[in-house]
């Protein structure tokens, strides 16, 4: 994977001060793009400081500044690609709870079931992936950070959506969180191991294993 390179401009502080806030946080920010993309391109044992000082075109010093060691800095990513998996479904829940009730649920479902398949299939999210599972057995907190942060996070942003629905008598459902889950589980399961072994998915059988979830999942919570 290519690693971006930054902008002369913007890899070092203005002449003669301090960089601005604005100039600090693309600096962060390219920081995080670049270990991404080594991280995910040579796996966690293979990465080093020097490798995305290097690549980031920032000295050592700086980023030992920012991030004590290479957990630290891995931890800083893996919450960044966190943040990325969760912001579609938080801006879906958000969306439903603000809707009136003539929203068409089915839909809802079918968009979101898309949204989190597409970015729980991307190649970044895969290599992410087998690295903190490669990486969990020594570091357990990140394994753990990944549940709490990730999956879990994600059920309870379903669960707010499922929860905005039946609260409109839309579904019927008697723990959001579990059904969340049970939903996440149905759309993602299959594919995420997949993804995992590095297994090839067929488009056009993931689309009607995604189809089928969707509607198992509203039998289930239609209202009688």
């Amino acid at each position: 994977m290519a690693v971006t390179e930054i902008d002369p401009a913007e890899a070092g502080p203005r002449r003669g001060g301090r960089p601005t806030r604005a100039e600090a946080a693309r600096r962060e920010a390219h920081l995080i793009a670049v270990a991404t993309s080594l991280f995910m391109e040579r796996g966690f044992d293979a990465t080093s400081i020097d490798a995305v000082a290097e690549a980031a075109g920032m000295s050592k010093p700086t980023v030992y500044a920012r991030y004590r060691d290479k957990r630290a800095l891995f931890e800083a990513v893996l919450r960044e690609r966190i943040a990325a998996w969760l912001a579609p479904l938080s801006a879906a829940a958000e969306a439903q709870a603000a809707q009136a009730g003539s929203d068409d649920v089915e839909a809802t479902l079918h968009d979101l079931s898309r949204t989190l398949l597409a970015h729980g299939q991307s190649p970044g999210a895969a290599m992410l992936k087998r690295n903190l599972v490669a990486q969990a057995l020594q570091f357990p907190e990140l394994a753990r950070l990944a549940h709490e942060e990730g999956w879990l996070r994600g059920v309870r942003a379903v669960a707010q959506l499922l929860d905005a629905l039946a609260r409109r008598g839309r579904i019927t459902v008697a723990d959001p969180e579990i059904a969340a889950d049970l939903f996440l589980s149905l759309v993602l399961g299959r594919s995420s191991q997949a993804s995992l072994y590095g297994i090839a998915t067929d488009a056009e059988a993931q689309e009607r294993r995604r189809q089928a979830a969707v509607r198992l999942f509203l039998d289930g919570v239609r209202p009688r």
